[in-house]
């Protein structure tokens, strides 16, 4: 009975994260325009923050009632997340275009801070300097990203126009009601994050998973629901900017702002585990750096990548079940990604990467002849 309930809640949850998404990236999208700010831009900040709330909530009660092992689990889960699962689901619904922008500036950022993280948890705990570190490198950040966006204010204007000529943008907007659609997507997009979280962890402990899997996999998937909902919406409507700028921009924030107000909060900072010093944090990095060549061949990530991209969330989240339980068959599944998957996986996009970059050069090399 108790598993019915929490099943059922779990849908309730599922129903109002629909909806939220839905009004959030409609609403977003009108206001971003009437403001002059280019849909990368609004993806980066205010639609990733928005729908990196529930880390933050989750992550902030976690550290304050001393369960880091759920904290750092929620956090560095998330960033998984979202780049395996939200960005490879979204792919598939739709290739997804990615602006020069990201592939210079933010997903180095995005790799920076993901490193940064690794080296502050060396010594087993991030402390109240290591955050506060973190959130100021994040206002620069959110500082440096919306200065340039004013800068390139005219370019903005005709990427709206072209990008948005609907009749919502071509309309003035009446900037009050989109405020309140805005937020209005917003409290139901947590509160469908919450529904889920609460049904999924009495479902898991129901299984006796322990509290750091939980958070890696359960919670993480939880709170990550806006941004599946808010990339898959933005995807299928066209706005694909705002997919992947909300992806890049959410792990920035759950890295810098989720985990470094936690530090701060939290009696005694935050411990990490030695699981997560060891596989979990080098595991997010690692799918970061991914993110550089996927992105740069042809500036697009196409359904085959997604389907890649997707295909390792399966993978990792199976890794993670069996090492759980101490399964035999995670030696070979240990042994088929470390020597076959990953291995082939960077051998192609190389060649795709190299591929690509000679195209360029030789491009280049014409139009210098003319």
């Amino acid at each position: 009975m108790d598993i019915f309930l929490a099943s059922l809640t779990v849908l309730a949850g599922f129903i109002a994260l629909v909806v939220g998404g839905e009004l959030l990236v409609r609403s977003s999208s009108i206001l971003a325009a009437a403001a002059g700010i280019s849909p990368v831009v609004t993806g980066l900040t205010v639609v990733a923050f928005a729908t990196s709330a529930p880390e933050l909530a989750v992550v902030l009660q976690s550290a304050y009632a001393g369960k880091t092992d759920l904290a750092i689990g929620n956090a560095v889960g998330s960033n998984i997340f979202n780049v395996l699962f939200v960005l490879g689901l979204s792919a598939i619904v739709a290739p997804l275009i990615v602006k020069a922008q990201l592939i210079r500036m933010d997903v180095p950022a995005m790799i920076g801070a993901s490193v940064l993280l690794l080296l502050f948890s060396l010594d087993g705990v991030l402390g109240r300097i290591d955050g506060l570190i973190m959130f100021v490198l994040l206002i620069a950040y959110i500082t440096r990203t919306i200065v340039q966006s004013r800068k390139a204010e005219k370019a903005v204007k005709a990427e709206f126009a072209a990008e948005y000529a609907s009749e919502e943008v071509s309309k003035k907007p009446r900037l009050w009601f989109e405020c309140l659609v805005f937020l209005a997507g917003l409290g139901l997009l947590v509160l469908g994050a919450n529904l889920a979280v609460d049904g999924s962890v009495k479902i898991a402990k129901s299984f006796n998973v322990s509290e750091l899997i939980i958070g890696l996999t359960v919670i993480a998937v939880g709170t990550s629901l806006p941004e599946v909902v808010t990339s898959m919406v933005a995807s299928y409507r066209g706005e694909r900017d705002i997919a992947v700028g909300n992806v890049v921009g959410s792990n920035m924030f759950n890295i810098l702002a989720v985990l470094g107000l936690s530090s701060v909060v939290a009696p005694g900072g935050i411990a990490v585990a030695e699981n997560a010093i060891h596989f979990d944090i080098p595991v997010m990095i690692a799918v970061a750096i991914a993110c550089l060549p996927i992105f740069y061949v042809g500036h697009k990530i196409t359904r085959w990548e997604g389907f890649v991209l997707f295909g390792y969330y399966l993978a990792y989240t199976a890794y993670l079940i069996l090492a759980a339980k101490e399964h035999g068959y995670v030696k070979l599944l240990e042994g088929a990604l470390i020597f076959f998957v990953i291995p082939l996986t960077v051998f192609t996009f190389s060649v795709g990467v190299y591929r690509y970059w000679r195209r360029d050069r030789e491009a280049d090399a014409s139009s210098s002849a003319l």
